[in-house]
Formats: C-alpha cells, structure tokens, sequence
C-alpha cells in the first residue's frame, strides 16, 4: 500500500545517526541547520543533542553542539592534548573562527574542546575553572566579556592561573599597570575605514553608520568610520550614527525605518550597515519606501555572513574569521612551547567584497 501524506519524518536514531554525521564532518553543528535539514522543529533538535550529550557523544553548546573526546568515530583521542576554547556563541560568525581554530590544531596533532558562555555573561570565571580543570587542557583560547562588571576579574584569574590562553576577538590589559594580555583581533577599525573610503570613492559624501548595539565589534567599527569622516573631510553635519537594538525586540523595526528616514531627510546617499542582517534590513526597508539600492542608496554591509545572499547581492566587509582562528591557535601553541616569549597581540587585516549594493552618486538636476 502507498501512501500520500508525504516525505517520512525521520524517526530519533535516524535523526540522531544523521546529527552525529554532520557534527563527525564539520566538528559543530548548529540548532538553526539541523532544524533545515531534518525537518523537524528546533526542540526536536535540542533534545537529540541532550540525550547524545547524556551517551557522552557530544557536549552541548549555544547554538549547537561540538565533537566530544569520544565524537568521533574509529578510534580514541581521549588522551589527546587538549586546547579549551570558550566562545559566546555558535548562532553567528564564530562558526568560521572556531573551524580555523579545529584545522590548526590538527596540524600540531591538538584537540578542541569547546564551550559556550553568552553576550549576557557577566563573568566567565567558573566556566574557565572547570574548562582549565578538563583532563588534557594545556591552554585557553576564550572570547571574554570585555566590558562586564567582572572583566577586570577574569583577566587577573588568567595572570593568576598558570594557564596559558590568548583572547580572540578581543583585547583586554591588567590593572594598575596596562600589562597587555596575548589576543588576536580582526582588525575592524580598518575594515570601517576601507568601506568608508570605498563609498567615498563612489562620490559620497554623506555616510552613515548602523551598529549592532549588542556586539563588541560595533565600538571598533565606529572607531573606523569616525576616521575615516576625519580624514576624508566630512563634517558632522553630514553624517549620522544609530545603535539598532536586538533584532528580537519590539522597537527594531521602527528604529529600521528610523534610519531610512534619516538617511532620506538629510541626504545621506551611503551607510555602513552591521551586521549582515541589520543591513538586509536597512535595504529591504529602502526598497519598500521606493529608494533604488544602489541608485538612491548605497549600503555596505560589515560581516559577510549572508550578504552575498541578498537581492541586491551587498557590498561587504569581510573579517579573516578563519585566520583569526588559526592565529590563536598559533600563537597559544608558540606560548605552550616558550612561556617566556614576548605577549604578542596581533591584529588581521579584513577585505572589501564589492557587490551589487554600491554605486555611483546618482546626479541631481540643478
């Protein structure tokens, strides 16, 4: 007999083989893919991923899930050197930091271990102790809170810990003495400066410039921006800055049409848009209210996740995510081999992606 009520829901072992394939491939999966790809909701997922955690095949992060000492199939890596790495978040961009990160560690025959903290995590002291505690953990690679009421604290209990660590995505110094600690950064403030400058070339002469308000990233970016208006001669009567707030939240799409509007009223021609999301947002809004994209309006967007996805395909910045990822465990493996080596704090260079999102200043008739 046959039947017509369409494709067969995977049945559990069936999800969960195929969960434990894909994270066996990539080293992390993420809630948000796996939810696409089998079909089924996302607290279907997460409790796959629970009980996988229960059997000991995987451990549990945000977002998502990440290869356990005994994940990987065929043979035993327990007894492996191990790298902690703590990240706030598997939903968006450290994805590509964390695979960088798994790629130069299996060149110096080291595992990962990784967990999750949270934007909202106000201090990473004890999931550090139990992540430094983790049999085989030689070193810390950790994405902290810089700007939490405990950040001062975490950095003194990395001094303190005998522990060697690098911060990734972030640049933090001990008090009283501005004793730097060893990081490795995407260097966003030029990544700002080149879109600026790009929009520039174009003819722009009014700019502006959309933050995330919840990222670390945003006060680099409009460190960038600001120089960039300096040394380009812009004024600050033509330019302009919001902060949008969670895209979760009730205000995000009126501060999203806010921003058009500004941008309309004083006749600002470009934006620099982060992230990925905000700036599909700013475009989808222009377009709504009957502005060309670029003809009107010309945006580029600062992350590169998604933005070549867009109609119009966006202009975008593009930070060295799996560099960075590879430079941190680098620089942690070079720490592990002299302790007594200089603090290094390295900064990569990002790349402007030209798309279909910038264009010329369109003429005005006088």
């Amino acid at each position: 007999m046959t039947s017509d009520l369409g494709p067969r829901a995977p049945l559990p072992a069936e999800r969960r083989a195929r969960l434990l394939a894909a994270l066996d491939r990539d080293g992390v999966v993420r809630v948000a893919d796996l939810t696409e790809e089998l079909g089924v909701t996302p607290v279907t997922v997460r409790r796959d991923i629970m009980q996988l955690e229960r059997e000991g095949l995987l451990a549990r992060v945000h977002g998502g899930a990440v290869s356990a000492g005994t994940a990987s199939a065929g043979h035993n890596r327990a007894s492996a050197e191990t790298i902690g790495v703590l990240v706030p978040s598997l939903d968006y961009y450290w994805p590509g930091v964390v695979r960088g990160m798994e790629a130069e560690a299996r060149q110096h025959g080291l595992r990962v271990v990784l967990r999750g903290s949270s934007y909202d995590a106000t201090d990473e002291r004890p999931v550090l102790r139990r992540l430094a505690e983790t049999d085989g953990v030689r070193g810390i690679i950790l994405a902290p809170r810089t700007d939490a009421p405990h950040a001062q604290d975490v950095a003194q209990w990395l001094a303190d810990s005998g522990m060697p660590y690098v911060l990734v995505e972030r640049e933090a110094a001990l008090a009283p003495h501005r004793e730097a600690l060893e990081s490795v950064v995407s260097d966003h403030a030029l990544g700002a400066l080149m879109a600026v400058h790009h929009l520039a070339d174009l003819g722009h002469r009014r700019v502006g410039l959309v933050l995330s308000r919840e990222s670390p990233t945003s006060r680099k970016i409009a460190a960038g921006w600001r120089a960039a208006c300096a040394e380009l001669g812009l004024s600050t009567d033509e330019h302009f800055e919001r902060l949008a707030p969670d895209r979760r939240t009730p205000e995000y799409p009126g501060v999203v049409a806010e921003v058009v509007e500004t941008a309309m009223r004083s006749g600002t021609t470009g934006l620099l848009v982060h992230s990925d999301p905000e700036a599909s947002a700013v475009v989808q809004q222009a377009m709504d209210r009957g502005l060309s994209v670029p003809g009107d309006l010309s945006v580029v967007a600062y992350d590169d996740e998604v933005a070549g996805l867009f109609s119009p395909a966006m202009t975008a910045v593009r930070p060295p995510r799996d560099a960075v990822g590879h430079a941190a465990v680098d620089l942690l493996v070079k720490r592990l081999a002299d302790p007594e080596r200089p603090v290094h704090r390295m900064a990569i260079s990002p790349r402007l992606v030209v798309r279909e999102s910038t264009g010329p200043v369109r003429a005005t008739s006088s």
